[in-house]
């Protein structure tokens, strides 16, 4: 089996698209150097086993990121400080992820900043796993299929009025644990939906006057 490798610097490029696959086992990193915000990236991956990370910190940036195959994975790279000192991934306001991921994966992030848009979709028969760590980011993320759906969400609401949706439908059992700290008023939904094990956990502490809202629906 053929490891490929992709290296991606980006220095005030305006739009990228790559494509790896069908094959195995390819790791594509881009990283952002210098200045320039407005960036779009687009990769798609056919296969098994293939890796996407990525660090940011501009704004403006949108990033269509596509992946087919079991046990692919979208997550951080794999030192700490890329992006903010506090090793966010993506650092800065007004970027958008558009994530989708079919047959078993792994979407893992760090993103800091106001105004940032973050939509996941994950679906197929097998094992799927989130875990992500924001600031002031709306993100609207699912997981459906009849694969196993795994949930970690740790959540900075220090941005008034951001709001955060997790979908888990399907046969298999889901599994959601959330943290939630902030200063400002948040909107969290849940909804987990299928005919097995529904589960999760909430930690959260509000300091805000006005409080903040969470949303739960369990059932068939």
């Amino acid at each position: 089996m053929e490891l490929k490798f992709i290296l991606i610097s980006l220095i005030s490029l305006l739009s990228v698209s790559v494509f790896a696959g069908p094959t195995d086992d390819n790791h594509v990193h881009v990283e952002q150097v210098g200045s320039g915000d407005d960036l779009n990236l687009n990769i798609e991956q056919i296969g098994y086993g293939n890796f996407i990370d990525f660090s940011f910190a501009h704004a403006g940036n949108t990033f269509n990121l596509s992946q087919s195959g079991n046990g692919n994975t979208i997550s951080w790279v794999p030192y700490w400080g890329s992006g903010k000192s506090w090793g966010g991934d993506v650092d800065g306001v007004d970027n958008t992820e558009n994530i989708q991921q079919l047959n078993g994966a792994t979407y893992g992030r760090h993103i800091w900043g106001d105004t940032n848009t973050v939509d996941v979709y994950q679906n197929g028969t097998h094992t799927h796993y989130i875990d992500i760590h924001v600031d002031g980011v709306e993100h609207d993320m699912h997981q459906e299929g009849s694969g196993s759906h795994y949930a970690h969400i740790y959540w900075y609401g220090n941005t008034d009025d951001s709001e955060s949706t997790m979908t888990q439908k399907g046969d298999a059992s889901h599994n959601a644990q959330i943290v939630i700290t902030g200063s400002e008023h948040t909107i969290f939904n849940l909804l987990q939906q299928g005919g097995t094990n529904q589960s999760y956990s909430l930690t959260q502490t509000c300091h805000t006057v006005g409080g903040c809202t969470v949303n739960i629906s369990q059932g068939n």
